[in-house]
């Protein structure tokens, strides 16, 4: 870690983007049916109608990419949850945000029967803000302010609820199938359709670049931003509608998936150390290739069956949780 740290940053991420086009040609070339990477580079670059290229195009091409998007959108989410919130256990899906779009989701199906793409989005938007919101104003609500641990078992009891809510809609209503396919939390059948979220989480991701800086001095500290005439609360404002769009999309995509926006931010940190102008546009090109790798082992670990990606990803990022907790928020020392 501490070489990698040496590199200049442009190197850096120039050749961790290096690294994510080729996990993404090998996650493309591999699958239930049998291509190769010449088959991938001749759909990229050809037109035809054969098998093979109709597989990779309409399934695989959507699917990796989405699974880029997803990624880098929940790692950014959480990098700037922690920064805000200086709360080194902050995640999308530990505070109420993922389980929040799910159980507006499944309300938005009751409503609208026929919810297309960006009815889900929409509702996952707004139900992303509302769980926020409860959670924050949970774990803020006692005298002594604000803590990590509060934030955690707040966000915990909060999601849970939020989650039995979309259980309930979905059995009540009889729409349990409907609402399952979108929250299992899983790339499976994700077609071209589902990029109508792409321009909203590319926005939010070069918003946050955009404001990386003033999330370095915030996380830091509140008064020493304030001091250096940092309008705080517009910042946070800011930051937190950006955390809400980058989870809402994400679960429009993908459903419910925790442990990416808490894991990815400190692998980054070891990587490029505490600077957010380092953190955040690392944390989209490492979350991106976290995710790619998942749903591809997710794919060929049982081919041709599927293993669910949530249930990787609880497997590795429970025992990281742990850790954290244990080194007290800190994973690499």
């Amino acid at each position: 870690m501490k070489y990698f740290r040496k590199i200049p940053l442009a190197l850096q991420l120039v050749f961790m983007f290096v690294v994510l086009l080729i996990v993404m040609f090998v996650a493309i070339s591999f699958g239930a049916a049998n291509t190769t990477l010449a088959d991938v580079w001749y759909a990229i670059w050809h037109s035809s109608d054969d098998e093979k290229t109709n597989l990779l195009r309409e399934i695989r091409f959507p699917r990796v990419l989405a699974a880029v998007a997803v990624g880098a959108a929940l790692a950014v989410a959480g990098a700037i949850m922690q920064g805000v919130t200086r709360n080194p256990l902050a995640d999308p899906g530990l505070l109420g945000l993922t389980s929040g779009a799910n159980a507006a989701l499944a309300i938005g199906f009751v409503l609208v029967p026929n919810l297309d793409y960006s009815g889900a989005m929409l509702a996952c938007f707004i139900g992303a803000a509302i769980g926020m919101a409860i959670v924050y104003s949970i774990g803020s609500s006692s005298k002594t302010g604000m803590s990590p641990l509060k934030l955690v078992l707040a966000g915990a009891a909060v999601s849970m609820f939020l989650q039995a809510v979309a259980d309930g809609t979905g059995l009540l209503f009889q729409i349990s199938k409907d609402v399952s396919m979108w929250t299992s939390g899983g790339l499976q059948g994700i077609s071209w359709s589902a990029f109508v979220v792409m321009p909203i989480i590319i926005v939010a991701l070069i918003s946050s670049i955009i404001i990386s800086r003033q999330l370095t001095i915030l996380s830091l500290n509140e008064d020493v931003a304030v001091g250096l005439g940092q309008k705080t609360f517009v910042i946070k404002t800011m930051m937190f509608i950006i955390v809400v769009l980058l989870a809402g999309a994400a679960v429009s995509i993908v459903g419910n998936l925790a442990f990416i926006g808490l894991m990815i931010p400190h692998i980054v940190r070891g990587l490029v150390g505490a600077d957010y102008r380092a953190i955040i546009p690392m944390s989209m090109i490492v979350g991106g290739l976290f995710m790619v790798v998942v749903d591809l082992i997710g794919r060929t670990m049982n081919a041709p069956f599927e293993t669910p990606i949530v249930a990787i990803v609880s497997v590795l990022g429970l025992p990281f949780f742990l850790v954290l907790v244990k080194r007290g928020g800190r994973f690499f020392a």
